[in-house]
């Protein structure tokens, strides 16, 4: 169960579940060719999940004194699994996933592309080691991570099977898999910024900059005000652009990402405790959730329209 906790297994199972999400419920609902055998996109979700837990593992190692302020209770590195194992963990994690990538990479004959599995788990150590302690940075950084991860399976599903017959079919569909990573950079930025308060303490003790400690709480605050009216307006805007038409896209949107962005936008300028931050923490993760879940209904939607 320790190990489980170390690697942050919820958000690791998050992570898998978005990107067979964007498979399953998306690109394999289209009558478009994709480059991955089913068992090979597996092993590009193992890959991720991989990294990312060896993320999370370089993370705890670094963080071993900050979380002694910030969560005790929840400290592992160093108590229930000591240094030594915690690198060794990491190193057999992040070279897996590597591996995997480079694998993949031959797969769809494009070598080259293993270098963005190294380059995502070098910035994932660049930003445990020091990105993190820079003011916004390490909250720029995580939130780019998240959205490639959405991105990646453009790279791989769709870019290879890319002819000029399909091209055009292929770019409407890169550009959906894109909005959805803007719309995940969007929340999970908010998300980071809500963490750095509730870390604010610990943060301060280890000599850390970031933005509630540079400028303070309730500045910080009404600038995730600010910031969380954006994806707000930008999902009002994106529906009436392009989703007016499909009903049930609409009300969901409406009822299960716009709603509760409103609740966070309002919950926001009285929020001052822990347990409040904690809560907006949590409804920015389900906001995720369901924001994913969404090009499900869409597909739905637009098959039953037609």
């Amino acid at each position: 169960m320790n190990f489980l906790k170390l690697i942050r297994y919820q958000n690791l199972l998050m992570l898998a579940f978005m990107q067979l999400i964007f498979r399953y419920g998306f690109l394999k609902l289209q009558n478009i060719p994709l480059a991955l055998a089913d068992w090979q996109y597996g092993l590009l979700v193992l890959s991720t999940v991989l990294i990312a837990a060896g993320g999370y593992v370089i993370n705890n190692i670094f963080d071993q004194e900050t979380d002694n302020d910030n969560k005790p209770n929840d400290v592992i590195v160093g108590k229930s699994i000591s240094e030594t194992q915690a690198y060794n963990l990491y190193f057999a994690l992040t070279v897996s996933g590597v591996a995997l990538g480079f694998y993949l990479s031959n797969v769809i004959q494009k070598p080259g592309f293993a270098s963005i599995f190294i380059l995502i788990a070098a910035t994932l150590y660049l930003y445990a080691s020091s990105l993190k302690q820079m003011m916004l940075i390490g909250n720029v950084v995580v939130a780019l991570l998240l959205s490639f991860s959405v991105i990646i399976i453009g790279i791989f599903d769709l870019y290879p099977a890319t002819v000029i017959e399909n091209q055009q079919q292929m770019k409407v569909f890169f550009s959906i898999l894109l909005d959805y990573a803007i719309f995940a950079f969007m929340i999970n930025i908010l998300r980071e910024m809500i963490k750095d308060i509730q870390d604010m303490d610990g943060d301060y003790n280890q000599g850390m900059n970031t933005l509630p400690i540079a400028i303070g709480k309730l500045r910080t605050c009404k600038i995730i005000f600010i910031l969380s009216i954006i994806p707000i307006l930008v999902i009002l805007l994106y529906i009436n652009k392009y989703l007016l038409d499909l009903l049930w896209v609409t009300i969901y949107l409406l009822l299960f990402v716009c709603g509760p962005l409103i609740l966070f936008t309002v919950k926001m300028l009285k929020a001052y405790t822990k347990k409040e931050f904690y809560f907006l923490s949590l409804l920015l993760k389900w906001m995720l959730f369901f924001g994913i879940l969404s090009v499900v209904v869409i597909s739905l939607n637009m098959k039953y329209n037609a």
